[in-house]
C-alpha cells in the first residue's frame, strides 16, 4: 500500500481570487482534479464577505455540487459583520464547505476528507 498525499489546490499559490461570481467557474476549473480546494481570507473579494452580493452563495453551491471539498481560512468571522460570522460558524463542521481559523486548521481537514 502506498502513502497518498493529497493534492490540496491552493488559490494563492496560483494566483486565484473571487471578486465576482464571474471568477467561480475560472477558480473550480482550477480546482478539478484536487483533492481539495484551500481558500485563505486575502483569496476573496470585499464582495465575498457581503453576503448580498450572492458572490459566497454562488461559490458555494458551485463547490457542493461539482463535490470539491472546500476550507475557507478566516481568522476573525465576526469581522465581517454578524450575518457573516452565522453563516461561518454554521459552516464550521460542514461536510463539503468547511470554514477554519488556520491554514494549519485547512489542511488538516482537507488531508481527513482526502483520506476517505
Amino acid at each position: 500500500m502506498t502513502d497518498h498525499q493529497p493534492d490540496i489546490y491552493s488559490a494563492a499559490h496560483h494566483g486565484l481570487r473571487v471578486d465576482s461570481v464571474t471568477d467561480v467557474p475560472e477558480l473550480l476549473g482550477a480546482a478539478y482534479g484536487s483533492d481539495g480546494l484551500l481558500l485563505l481570507e486575502t483569496d476573496l473579494g470585499p464582495a465575498f464577505f457581503r453576503l448580498g452580493s450572492g458572490v459566497a452563495g454562488e461559490l458555494f453551491q458551485k463547490l457542493v455540487n461539482h463535490r470539491v471539498p472546500t476550507a475557507l481560512v478566516v481568522e476573525d468571522f465576526s469581522a465581517y459583520g454578524e450575518r457573516f460570522s452565522e453563516l461561518a460558524s454554521e459552516h464550521t463542521r460542514h461536510g463539503q464547505v468547511r470554514f477554519v481559523h488556520t491554514e494549519a486548521e485547512a489542511r488538516a481537514w482537507l488531508e481527513t476528507v482526502a483520506g476517505r
